[in-house]
């Protein structure tokens, strides 16, 4: 994934939370999906980081989801701590399904919503937009 500056990455990151919350009721997998692209952009930023635990701790206590709500409880006293010691795993979903602690290359599913997500954020900029 190329690098985002802290501006672009805040565009993309609100964009991604904005395509979950839409999505969350019609295809709750979309919303997923928008939130493992989010916390792949936001984990550099402790700020987006958390947020994205946040969000996917909602999302799975409104699907009734005690696995990943445990998760996600986890992740959130885990995500201050790595920012901390500087060991984030860089590309990581998120999920309560993969490690917390291992690197990953997100799937192409997450890494085309990013690449969309830029790219229209892009356009949109050039033509007065967002």
């Amino acid at each position: 994934m190329h690098e985002l500056d802290a501006a672009a990455r805040q565009r993309v990151f609100e964009h991604l939370q904005t395509l979950s919350r839409q999505a969350q009721r019609a295809d709750p997998a979309a919303a997923w999906l928008a939130l493992e692209a989010a916390h792949v952009v936001g984990q550099p930023a402790l700020g987006l980081h958390w947020r994205s635990h946040v969000h996917m701790l909602r999302l799975a206590w409104h699907e009734g989801n005690l696995p990943e709500v445990a998760g996600q409880l986890l992740r959130l006293m885990l995500a201050p701590v790595g920012h901390a010691v500087g060991r984030l795993p860089a590309g990581n979903t998120g999920r309560s399904s993969v490690s917390a602690f291992s690197p990953m290359t997100p799937r192409r599913a997450i890494q085309a919503l990013i690449l969309n997500t830029r790219a229209a954020i892009q356009k949109s900029s050039e033509s007065g937009g967002f």
